[in-house]
């Protein structure tokens, strides 16, 4: 990738599809279209893992795994896996947000039956065994699934029987090789037009996950799977009592015997899947926040120190093993001390720097464009922040007027955000990303997430009609100006 680049933050579940959910189809290679248009050079995606039942892509019971809504059902439809009649009632009932209960009641049998037609072709039969050899984890991952599905869908710690169907774990093997090969055939796409694809990394895994239930030795858990720590943040701008995530802990004793062995294997599947990789929560290799289990806020945890040196050496090793060089990016973002700085240094990945940060409060930031340097990523905002329009609405009059006149804007505030994302394009930074709210002007009904809250996140989309209104020459003149 050339040094200084621009792009795009939008997750997958974002996209228009017109079944309920973004997808690998057609409409993600209009996105590209789009952005190649701009001449952004970066689409930055969130976890694609399989989420939560709170429907967060940080929280998956395989870290592995893909996300079978990203599945899409036109391609299925066209290799004679899901009939017309299928495929029409799928159809969604509202294009702006992701149906994500209905998909729960109604994928995955869709899902099981295209699986059923596709594995009665033996040649489609075996290039899936072929592809669960290769990828111990995910085949890891579709077991656990069966088990799980024959429990009920319990807790691995809570299962009352390890039978399961076989045709359950079959129609999980192929969901999850449909996934991995349509993904490939998009990051193909992408590549040729130009656009190279950021995945982003959870550093905690779930406890009801087949990371935990198959590599038990790796977590702080007791004999029956408890944990008697668990992983969050302390109080901060995002939350007064803290985050209380709820993850079991590394044991990171055990880990270092093995060189790290989960962890290299995890960004080695990572580094396979994208031209780049955000690492969430860096400051937890360096010191890591725990809480007590029974904990039911973040208050009271203590800082452990973290795997520090080796695991930055670790993650390098894993990379030099790609041919082609690997944007990796560091999450600085929170209660960051010296060390953690010291450790990036030493790490000489580039960190995070984010706009709405550089005026919560008076005076200067690390976070205003003029302090920042050319190796760090720059947003307006992230996944967990509001809109950009959305956060100058609520900004107290001293700070909105302190943006404004830093970026010699008047008084019209969307005439300020494209301002402001000016700032960013005309910043030093390398890379400048931009979640597609800000690059469209929306407010705060659109935020994707709110840290601490667990309902009702995650559900944002766009249309294709708000896809096509993407203002192309004012994007790509911004390119042309500042050399991006």
């Amino acid at each position: 990738m050339k040094q200084r680049k621009n792009g795009v933050l939008m997750h997958i579940s974002s996209l228009p599809s017109g079944y309920g959910c973004g997808s690998f189809g057609k409409y993600a290679r209009k996105f590209i279209d789009k952005m190649s248009e701009c001449g952004f050079t970066v689409w930055q995606v969130l976890p694609l893992c399989v989420p939560d039942s709170y429907s967060s892509p940080y929280s998956s019971v395989s870290a592995f795994s893909g996300n079978p809504n990203f599945i899409d059902l036109e391609t299925l439809f066209e290799k004679g896996y899901i009939t017309h009649a299928e495929l029409e009632a799928a159809h969604e009932k509202t294009p702006y947000a992701a149906e994500f209960s209905r998909l729960r009641e109604e994928r995955p049998a869709l899902l099981k039956k295209a699986a059923h037609r596709a594995l009665s072709d033996k040649s489609t039969a075996a290039l899936v065994d072929d592809f669960m050899t290769n990828h111990p984890y995910i085949a890891d991952f579709c077991r656990f699934a069966a088990i799980k599905e024959a429990n009920g869908e319990a807790a691995w710690d809570e299962w009352k029987t390890e039978n399961y169907s076989p045709d359950d774990e079959a129609a999980h093997r192929f969901i999850q090789y449909e996934f991995f090969s349509e993904w490939a055939s998009l990051l193909k796409y992408a590549h040729s037009k130009g656009v190279y694809i950021v995945g982003d990394i959870p550093f905690y895994v779930a406890r009801d996950s087949s990371d935990v239930w198959a590599h038990r030795e790796q977590y702080l858990i007791d004999k029956d799977g408890k944990p008697e720590w668990v992983a969050g943040v302390p109080p901060d701008y995002f939350s007064e009592d803290g985050q209380l995530w709820g993850n079991p802990l590394y044991d990171w004793e055990t880990m270092k015997k093995d060189n790290f062995s989960f962890w290299r294997d995890r960004m080695r599947h990572m580094f396979s899947m994208f031209d780049g990789v955000r690492i969430d929560h860096f400051r937890a290799v360096e010191s890591y926040y725990a809480v007590p289990g029974t904990s039911k806020t973040a208050k009271n945890g203590v800082w452990r120190t973290g795997p520090r040196e080796a695991f930055v050496d670790m993650i390098k090793e894993t990379a030099s093993e790609f041919e082609d060089d690997k944007l990796i990016i560091a999450e600085d973002l929170g209660d960051i001390t010296d060390e953690v700085r010291e450790l990036l240094d030493y790490s000489g990945f580039p960190g995070m720097r984010v706009l709405q940060f550089g005026y919560l409060y008076d005076g200067d930031s690390l976070h205003r464009p003029h302090n920042y340097s050319r190796n760090c990523v720059a947003y307006t905002g992230t996944h967990d922040n509001n809109t950009l329009l959305g956060g100058i609405w609520e900004m107290p009059p001293e700070r909105r007027r302190d943006l404004f006149d830093y970026c010699g804007c008047g008084n019209d505030w969307n005439e300020a955000c494209v301002g402001i994302i000016r700032e960013l394009f005309a910043s030093a930074a390398d890379t400048v990303i931009i979640p597609i709210q800000d690059i469209l002007g929306y407010g705060a009904d659109t935020r994707m997430n709110k840290p601490g809250i667990a309902d009702n996140n995650w559900s944002f989309r766009i249309s294709k009609e708000q896809l096509e209104s993407v203002n192309t020459a004012r994007y790509r003149r911004f390119c042309s100006i500042f050399a991006r």
